[in-house]
């Protein structure tokens, strides 16, 4: 589901022949009282209003004459303005000590004391090994972060994970599936979400459900967290497919995080070695050809990888980058350290659509920031002029036109959360009910299947090392 972006507001767009019309912006109000400045029209004081031809003061002016007099009035009124125009950014330049930061950057929440707690995050998580990292720590120092290191955040993060993957773990070993059956594992983990836990006649947990309610987290931001879901046993397709990720990963389950507009799910392999695919918010099984056929997927989100392939360990980082970033614009908004934490998430994967869709709005409010400071007005014929001869500003138009077009290249789409809405309501309606009945049918079988050969060709027994006890999660003492 969308990481809210909006999830992608351009307010933007750049003409391809290089600013040959004047770019659709937000208005803005002038930040400086200079800018404010309105010059007085002064209108040309022409005591000869008539002509004299043959000493007759009383014939009027011709009216060809009129015009280019009313013409060169005209002239001189817009060279006038011009020039005070000039005189007032020469002021706030001059105020501004020339400082190239202070006029093109964006504005620091630096002063906040709970942007530390962010920055703090970005350093640990720019630690980890993007080929070998705990999932779990990562999305424990977003949300941490989020929560401005509360302490009692962190214990009941991790006291959540132990108490899931402890019950998950009792019925791998009731149903003695060996340690290395991932499928056998998934399945498992699967029915954790779908289905309700009953250990000794008791129910210890029950079907996880989706939470309709702002489910964007457009008024609630926690709501795409995995601490909320697993405080309410409620959530969406962010939190979700998430905490499914974690689970596997404290089990030595093998699974992987797939993405489609405004959404994301889980796919892992099966013992016959086909690709299955999981809608945790309403614990089916899904197919591709049911995404597909949602109609909100363009060929070119296909072709370029951003839709419906499974994320690697390293571009689940950079995904994580971004959710950092995401839950900083939700609190503070835009500042140069969001581009910086989009600049690294990039640098995991050039890929991250969604990495690029933040930094298009982030370049976006820089530029309205830096016009701002400079009394200049992208709505406004002659101020957009004046933009355009200014080497800096357009540099940053030029940036915005580029992430533009990668964007729009890669084939990012998105829904509103009223076709959001129809389309999760859609999972559980016709083909996809009936596909999502098959693969549990043949999952059963398999697993049937795997039962029987264990009892035919039982394991020698032999004299085995014991066994470590199961670990259970820790968050380390460096992310405290």
């Amino acid at each position: 589901m969308k990481q809210k972006l909006n999830y992608l507001t351009f307010a933007i767009f750049v003409n391809i022949s290089l600013f040959a019309q004047i770019p659709n912006l937000p208005t803005m109000e002038n930040p400086n009282p200079i800018s404010l400045y309105e010059p007085p029209k002064i209108g040309i004081q022409n005591s000869n209003d008539r002509i004299l031809t043959n000493q007759n003061f009383s014939k009027p002016i011709d009216d060809k004459l009129r015009k280019q007099n009313e013409a060169l009035i005209q002239e001189t009124q817009r060279e006038i303005n011009a020039q005070i125009k000039q005189q007032n950014q020469k002021k706030i330049l001059e105020q501004l000590g020339n400082d190239y930061t202070k006029i093109y950057s964006l504005n620091s929440f630096a002063d906040n004391a709970q942007t530390k707690a962010y920055y703090s995050a970005f350093e640990n998580l720019s630690k980890l090994n993007p080929e070998n990292y705990s999932i779990a720590d990562a999305t424990f120092l977003v949300e941490n972060a989020f929560y401005n290191n509360d302490k009692n955040f962190q214990n009941t993060f991790q006291n959540y994970i132990q108490k899931a993957t402890k019950i998950i773990r009792s019925e791998i070993t009731k149903k003695k599936i060996d340690d290395d059956d991932s499928p056998s594992k998934n399945v498992e983990i699967f029915k954790y979400f779908s289905q309700d836990t009953k250990q000794n006649g008791q129910v210890v947990h029950k079907a996880m459900k989706y939470d309709f309610d702002d489910y964007f987290g457009t008024k609630d931001y926690s709501k795409m967290f995995v601490s909320k879901l697993m405080k309410t046993n409620s959530g969406q397709c962010h939190s979700m497919p998430l905490l499914y990720l974690i689970l596997a990963e404290q089990l030595g389950a093998k699974a992987n995080l797939v993405m489609s507009p405004n959404h994301s799910y889980i796919r892992f392999e099966d013992s016959d070695g086909e690709m299955q695919s999981i809608e945790l918010t309403n614990g089916m099984f899904s197919t591709d050809t049911f995404v597909l056929n949602s109609g909100y997927i363009k060929s070119e989100g296909l072709q370029s990888g951003i839709y419906m392939k499974n994320l690697s360990e390293k571009e689940l980082l950079s995904q994580t980058f971004v959710d950092l970033a995401s839950g900083y614009i939700h609190k503070f908004g835009y500042d140069e350290f969001v581009a910086k934490v989009l600049e690294k998430a990039l640098e995991l994967n050039p890929n991250n659509v969604n990495a690029s869709a933040w930094k298009s709005n982030t370049d976006q409010t820089r530029f309205l920031q830096a016009t701002k400071r400079l009394g200049l007005n992208p709505q406004n014929t002659e101020d957009f002029e004046n933009i355009k001869k200014n080497p800096h500003l357009v540099g940053q138009m030029l940036e915005i036109k580029h992430g533009h077009e990668k964007i729009e290249k890669a084939g990012y789409s998105t829904m509103t959360s009223e076709e959001y809405s129809t389309w999760l309501g859609s999972l559980q309606k016709g083909e996809n009910k009936q596909k999502n009945k098959e693969i549990a049918e043949r999952l059963r079988a398999l697993e049937l299947q795997r039962q029987k050969e264990a009892k035919k060709n039982p394991v020698p027994k032999t004299i085995q090392p014991k066994k470590e006890a199961p670990k259970t999660y820790t968050i380390p003492k460096e992310y405290l």
